[in-house]
């Protein structure tokens, strides 16, 4: 088991800076995901880790030790890949052993490890198939199989469930989960999909444009995201965002915007009175948005008429898409809402879960 620094790592390609002096410790045992939009370095990150990629600047260690000229295979880690690639000649057992066999280990302590992770993994029965007789599901336990085998201080994923429809990607991020539990070991996961980063990560690593904008636990970037781009890239649907005004009267601060004024809590007071006659960026996440008239009675809110441009009904929600002056936003509502395309339609914003940020910097405002 070992943590992993990242101290001030940067890569470049020529003259484009991939990854950006990255500062970032792993704790042992620790589940960390990188998350963040294509080409953000979060895979140039974990290849560098990897041995797959050359730093350009900065030490990357493994525990105490740096392992900046370290070859892969002496960094004792294991990669799983988005691409199975699992050797179509031989089973599901042969795939496994094989890298235990280039290390020439001895027979017996190869099948104790294969049929261990076998069984960890639930698929002692799919041994002696081969990969052609596998589903996707099936091969990707494979491929994580084959890196438990190995038995290494640190996992490393590369956006392994792409390649999986929706229903397995949701019970394979479980297994995953559970994996990490079982091994005790460190994981160190990436992926665009900022559902997998909350559900499996005991820490975020949000990335953009090469450099890190933000590692907290899950629930702390939902809820304190330290600038737009965080709190936009984090929840689905993502946050809705209005240019608004600071205003002060009768000892009560407000924001005005295109076809709203709203009241500000007086826990807002503090940090936006520096703010006052000044635009912010007002950012209101769509579950905050209610229905008025299914709005729960304790709410401290503030009632707004918005136009029904669409509708979408999920199930145990809806998502409406609504029109403020022509202003988009969307709000995620109780499923007996009778909001329907094209009527106007009375919502309720929790003025509690305000956040606000500053229009130049982006940064949160608190």
């Amino acid at each position: 088991m070992a943590s992993v620094t990242f101290d001030h790592v940067s890569k470049q390609y020529g003259n484009v800076t991939a990854v950006n002096d990255l500062d970032l410790q792993i704790g042992d045992r620790e589940f960390l995901v990188f998350v963040g939009p294509s080409g953000c370095g979060k895979s140039t990150s974990l290849r560098m880790l990897a041995g797959l990629e050359e730093i350009s600047a900065g030490t990357i260690y493994i525990g105490e030790q740096a392992i900046n000229g370290v070859e892969p295979k002496d960094r004792d880690i294991a990669m799983v890949f988005q691409s199975y690639a699992l050797y179509p000649h031989m089973t599901v057992y042969e795939n496994m052993a094989f890298a235990l066999k280039l290390r020439r280990m001895d027979t017996a302590q190869i099948d104790r490890r294969v049929r261990r992770a076998a069984e960890i993994l639930s698929m002692t029965e799919l041994l002696q198939r081969k990969p052609k007789q596998l589903s996707g599901g099936q091969r990707q336990r494979v491929a994580v199989g084959r890196a438990i085998v190995r038995e290494p201080k640190v996992f490393l994923f590369d956006e392994p469930l792409s390649n999986l429809d929706a229903k397995l990607r949701v019970q394979t991020r479980a297994e995953i989960t559970k994996l990490h539990r079982d091994l005790g070991t460190t994981f160190i996961y990436v992926t665009h999909d900022q559902t997998e980063a909350m559900t499996m990560g005991t820490r975020i690593a949000v990335m953009k444009d090469g450099v890190l904008q933000q590692v907290d636990t899950p629930q702390n970037l939902y809820e304190k995201p330290v600038n737009i781009f965080v709190a936009g890239f984090m929840g689905s649907p993502s946050m809705n965002f209005f240019a608004a005004k600071v205003t002060a009267a009768e000892g009560r601060l407000h924001v005005e915007g295109n076809g709203f004024q709203l009241s500000i809590p007086d826990r807002f007071k503090e940090p936006l009175t520096g703010y006052v006659g000044q635009t912010v960026t007002l950012g209101i996440r769509p579950e905050n948005i209610h229905d008025a008239a299914l709005a729960p009675h304790h709410l401290q809110g503030s009632t707004l008429s918005a136009r029904v441009d669409l509708t979408e009904l999920m199930g145990n929600e809806v998502f409406l898409y609504l029109l403020l002056n022509d202003t988009p936003f969307v709000a995620r509502v109780d499923p007996r809402t009778r909001a329907r395309s094209g009527n106007t339609l009375a919502v309720t914003i929790d003025l509690t879960q305000l956040h606000f940020f500053n229009q130049e910097t982006t940064r949160a405002i608190r």
